[in-house]
């Protein structure tokens, strides 16, 4: 299902109401999920799964953790750190460029939440996801409009893929010099725009993505 938000009861951090209402059910294994990297025009789209512990209490020890495009980059690899060291599992995966190019970037979205799934060493029983659906998998989902702003297994999601991607587009930054991925991780910003146009597209860019028309303004 799908629930709907006021933006007044947006907590002022990400919580486990959601999380402990399917523990309250019996859920044990209940994965947030999150990915980064969907409007970028180059690079993958990155996906990452978290299933906390159902004994988490206050005072939390992820309570620093936000909506990954709300931290810094420092902020971000050190939560990055700890979630890893606090959750009972975890799993980060991609979809490529041409993968998004051949499927759509919904579908590829999905098979990259697909895969972080398949890398969880605890197979989840229920999903906390960021407005998103699996019609494909089978196990009950909750699909949560600003949902890295309302769950803490969606946020610790959102903060994995995030830091996964970003490592990798620096990385790639070495491999294609000149596009500058280190610094826009593959969004669309103007010096992207105005490398694009004098290079034209590396193997890492989305052949599918309007950038073309979108540099004629």
């Amino acid at each position: 299902m799908t629930s709907r938000v006021d933006p007044a009861d947006i907590p002022p951090a990400p919580d486990l109401s959601w999380e402990r209402a399917l523990w309250a059910q019996g859920f044990t294994h209940v994965a947030g999920v999150d990915e980064a990297g969907r409007g970028a025009l180059a690079g993958p789209v990155c996906a990452a799964s978290v299933i906390l512990p159902p004994v988490m209490d206050a005072p939390l020890p992820l309570e620093g953790v936000r909506d990954s495009k709300k931290m810094t980059p420092a902020q971000r690899a050190h939560w990055a750190a700890r979630i890893r060291e606090v959750a009972l599992a975890w799993g980060v995966a991609f979809a490529s460029a041409a993968e998004i190019d051949a499927l759509g970037i919904i579908p590829a979205t999905r098979l990259a939440v697909r895969r972080a799934l398949a890398a969880l060493t605890h197979p989840p029983d229920a999903l906390l996801l960021d407005y998103l659906l699996l019609p494909e998998i089978g196990i009950p989902q909750t699909s949560l409009i600003k949902g890295d702003s309302r769950s803490l297994s969606i946020a610790a999601a959102s903060v994995l893929a995030k830091t996964a991607r970003d490592a990798l587009m620096i990385e790639m930054d070495a491999q294609y010099p000149g596009y500058g991925f280190a610094r826009h991780k593959g969004y669309g910003t103007p010096g992207h725009r105005q490398a694009l146009a004098r290079l034209g597209p590396s193997p890492l860019h989305r052949t599918t993505f309007r950038w073309r028309s979108a540099d004629k303004g």
